[in-house]
């Protein structure tokens, strides 16, 4: 009875996650037959999911039913969740059933402690961008998978160009791959950075002229990003990262903490060492200016969420945070 229920915004990370399931399941020359996916756009789509679960597989290998965009624990009417508590303890263990949401699943729903009796429930969202041990090691494991060696350096680079986009990140490491061949030797930042695309580098640059108050430099930064097609709110997810990070060593500082590790796990930094650096960043600007960076990033946040023009307000904000900067 393999049931899952995998939730989170990072739907590549997600769905990969669904296909080795998949993978697993599925004899290859059978797939056809025992493959059901299934999407809540269509009606009756839960029911059947739960059916076709029901269902033996033809020929050899298992049956998988997946569930897309399931809002079973979300919302669940009686009649539904009196269905569930029928099917879910029967569903044979020839069949392997996978919901997949978005949404976070609702503690208080009894649908949702059905799923968490029975089903196996795993989270599947962006690690924060200002937690780069964690999207470091994210990497590596990737790397692994693929058999990739990288140096630490290389592994640096990707993190800062690359950021929490896990699509991306794959498909970076995919084109390494391809460079690396036969080779053996881990490959340092030198050789992969003229193909890596590095979109959330140029965002970091945008955070550095920003930060210097260098008002023309950012917005033509912010022209090349949109022209990369780089999405509005991703730009923002870095910005606020970075402002974030900073904040918290500037409060630290300035209550009077000295202690390196105590500063660094405040601020979510992967590695103390890099404190020195940032130390120089943040120590000839007042506080104030840190603090009001952040709510200025939420109000470009807010805007672009609600369809406003993702052009005319990264230029407004961008030119807003310059000035917090200058002089």
């Amino acid at each position: 009875m393999p049931i899952y229920f995998f939730w989170g915004e990072d739907s590549f990370a997600r769905d990969r996650a669904v296909k080795a399931l998949q993978t697993k399941a599925l004899d290859p020359d059978w797939a056809s037959f025992n493959l059901d996916k299934l999407s809540t756009d269509q009606p009756d789509a839960i029911l059947q999911a739960l059916n076709q679960a029901m269902t033996p597989p033809f020929g050899l290998g298992d049956r998988f039913v997946w569930l897309v965009d399931s809002s079973i624990a979300q919302r669940c009417g009686e009649d539904l969740l009196a269905e569930l508590e029928r099917t879910l303890p029967a569903i044979p263990a020839t069949t392997t059933f996978v919901m997949t949401s978005a949404s976070k699943p609702d503690g208080r729903l009894k649908s949702t402690k059905l799923l968490q009796k029975y089903a196996e429930i795993q989270e599947f969202s962006p690690i924060p961008p200002w937690k780069t041990d964690h999207l470091a090691q994210q990497l590596r494991k990737l790397a692994q998978e693929l058999d990739l060696k990288l140096t630490q350096r290389a592994v640096d680079y990707l993190v800062e160009a690359v950021g929490n986009q896990t699509r991306q990140l794959h498909s970076e490491l995919e084109k390494i791959r391809l460079l690396a061949g036969t080779t053996q030797q881990p490959l340092d930042v030198d050789e992969i950075a003229p193909i890596v695309t590095a979109s959330n580098q140029n965002s970091l640059k945008l955070f550095a002229a920003i930060r210097q108050g260098q008002t023309t430099t950012a917005l033509e930064l912010v022209a090349d990003l949109l022209r990369q097609n780089e999405p509005g709110l991703r730009i923002v997810s870095t910005l606020t990262g970075q402002f974030r990070q900073r904040l918290w060593i500037k409060l630290m500082l300035e209550s009077g903490e000295r202690d390196d590790r105590t500063i660094a796990q405040a601020a979510d930094l992967g590695n103390p060492k890099q404190l020195y650096f940032l130390r120089q960043e943040v120590v000839r600007t007042p506080l104030q200016a840190w603090e009001r960076a952040l709510p200025l990033c939420l109000e470009l946040e807010f805007s672009l969420k609600r369809g406003g023009d993702e052009i005319a307000v990264l230029q407004t904000k961008v030119i807003e945070l310059c000035e917090l900067f200058r002089g």
